[in-house]
């Protein structure tokens, strides 16, 4: 089932996420296959929870759409529930992102290149993993959702005022999308 992507502005995606336990969500699978429906549709590489309404440490990562950049990336597809970054380190390098959240704006971010993570899948299984380049980069912006931040975050005071009657406009649904999406200061009735 495709799910409506909140935008810009939502509270939601400026809370930290809260852990969740097995025993909560018996029919995690199902959320997880909502959020790879909703992402493939709104043409993502990856999507949290928060993106859609929850505030749980859950995301979605598919990187292989990168494949012809980096090979390895050819079944990259994961699910991480209750991630935890232990380690960033190499290279900082810049690399143009955009968000499902703030659609119609892409801006160059500085991350490191490498993420060492751990975290579990959708079948509660435990995973300690190291990832580098493209995946990383996916990885780390998608984490940055369950931690309450947005690529934005990270652009200068300069650049985020430039931007600020664009964001103002997302968050008021003044803006075209090919999907679902829940503007936190759209006019009712519209």
């Amino acid at each position: 089932m495709k799910l409506a992507i909140v935008a810009y502005g939502d509270p939601v995606l400026r809370k930290k996420a809260a852990p969740i336990e097995p025993a909560e969500y018996p029919h995690i699978q199902q959320l997880c296959d909502n959020l790879f429906e909703t992402m493939y549709a709104a043409k993502g590489v990856g999507l949290a929870a928060p993106q859609v309404g929850l505030s749980m440490r859950l995301f979605v990562v598919d990187a292989t759409p990168f494949d012809d950049d980096e090979p390895e990336l050819k079944d990259f597809k994961k699910v991480f529930i209750n991630a935890c970054i232990l380690e960033e380190s190499g290279k900082e390098w810049s690399f143009n992102e955009g968000c499902l959240s703030i659609p119609d704006i892409r801006e160059d971010v500085t991350r490191l290149s490498t993420v060492k993570l751990s975290y579990y899948d959708e079948n509660w299984k435990h995973h300690e993993e190291t990832f580098s380049g493209l995946a990383a980069r996916v990885i780390q912006h998608e984490y940055d959702h369950i931690e309450g931040k947005l690529f934005t975050d990270k652009l200068s005071p300069l650049r985020k005022r430039l931007l600020e009657k664009r964001l103002n406009d997302i968050s008021k649904g003044m803006v075209s999308v090919e999907y679902k999406m829940k503007f936190p200061s759209a006019k009712k009735g519209r």
